[in-house]
């Protein structure tokens, strides 16, 4: 499930609707009953402290795979009151409404990895991960990616699409975006995947030059592959359309560049740009569906965070909600 599935939390009755979405989402990824049983209680105190403490918000569920293991990723998303003190919230006992104060401690020992980011006033954003198998479970020793793809308000389907290859010494990323919206747009952008899995081994700009070709039968799509090279240090990137793009590794700031056109119809160049790459840098990428007036120093330790909750906040703050939004972050890990 490269999509994310959101669901709005308002009130108490959305907290059951969000536990059954993700128990079905365990059920399809073949966990066992104890750790389907996690995820449901991590799920239900997640959705009740929407409730409770920031007054609604949104939760995302995405499915997980690192080599033979598979795993639920729950982000929270609200613009609430906040967090003064978020080690404080994690403890056991400590409540601000009037409760036993227990749940955030519960997600803490259930989840196999917990990251919240929150600030006063402003909102918090909350990222648990929930393995099948733990044991199986290694993290990224080059690349953390974290994604949220989802389609316009009314849709089934998005018109976005993205995809990673992921290997030691070269990582490339996809953000593709068919025109307009619904089955047709999502038929674009899946053929833009297959075109990059199929070709994965060439470079940005000959994948592009071979989806151009592949998608003449559909109504087109906007793209850009970013190839990171840690040996290199570099990353080559080939974008046509308006997919943004920056590279970030405070204080250095790069955005990347795409020539117009359309993958599929109109192209007038395809060109690889070069820009440096740095081991514990970020990549940002994203479709139009992302406000594109974000700037990530307004976020005070965020981009220490994890690359999910990046993903998360930008599209919490910045999501236009009228289109597809795919938002994709990658976090180099250090060499």
């Amino acid at each position: 499930m490269r999509e994310s599935v959101a669901i709005t939390i308002t009130e108490s009755s959305q907290t059951g609707e969000a536990r059954r979405v993700a128990m079905a989402l365990a059920t399809r990824l073949g966990f066992a009953e104890t750790e389907r049983g996690k995820v449901g209680i991590v799920v239900t105190e997640v959705a009740n402290n929407l409730v409770q403490h920031a007054h609604g918000g949104v939760m995302l569920l995405r499915s997980l795979k690192h080599h033979l293991a598979v795993g639920i990723e729950v982000l929270s998303l609200d613009k609430g009151p906040g967090m003064v003190d978020v080690d404080e919230c994690l403890q056991d006992g400590f409540s601000t409404s009037g409760t036993s104060g227990n749940g955030m401690g519960a997600i803490r020992r259930l989840s196999n990895l917990l990251e919240i980011y929150s600030i006063p006033n402003q909102g918090t954003a909350l990222l648990a991960h929930l393995w099948s198998n733990p044991t199986l479970h290694a993290p990224e020793k080059t690349l953390e990616i974290g994604v949220i793809c989802l389609p316009k308000r009314g849709e089934d389907v998005s018109g976005d699409a993205w995809a990673c290859q992921v290997e030691h010494h070269r990582s490339l990323l996809l953000v593709a975006d068919g025109l307009g919206h619904g089955t047709e747009a999502a038929s674009a952008a899946s053929q833009a995947v297959r075109i990059f899995q199929d070709h994965h081994h060439r470079s940005p700009g000959a994948i592009l030059e071979a989806a151009h070709a592949a998608l003449r039968s559909t109504r087109g799509a906007v793209l850009a592959i970013a190839e990171i090279d840690f040996e290199q240090e570099s990353v080559r990137f080939a974008g046509i359309g308006n997919i943004a793009a920056s590279i970030f590794s405070f204080p250095k700031h790069h955005n990347l560049l795409s020539h117009n056109g359309t993958v599929g119809h109109e192209i007038r160049k395809i060109q690889e740009f070069s820009y440096p790459w740095y081991p514990n840098g970020l990549l940002i990428m994203h479709s139009d569906g992302l406000g594109a007036k974000w700037q990530l120093d307004r976020y005070p330790g965020l981009s220490q965070k994890h690359s999910s909750l990046i993903a998360g906040v930008l599209y919490r703050d910045f999501n236009r909600e009228r289109d597809d939004v795919t938002v994709l972050v990658a976090k180099g890990m250090g060499r």
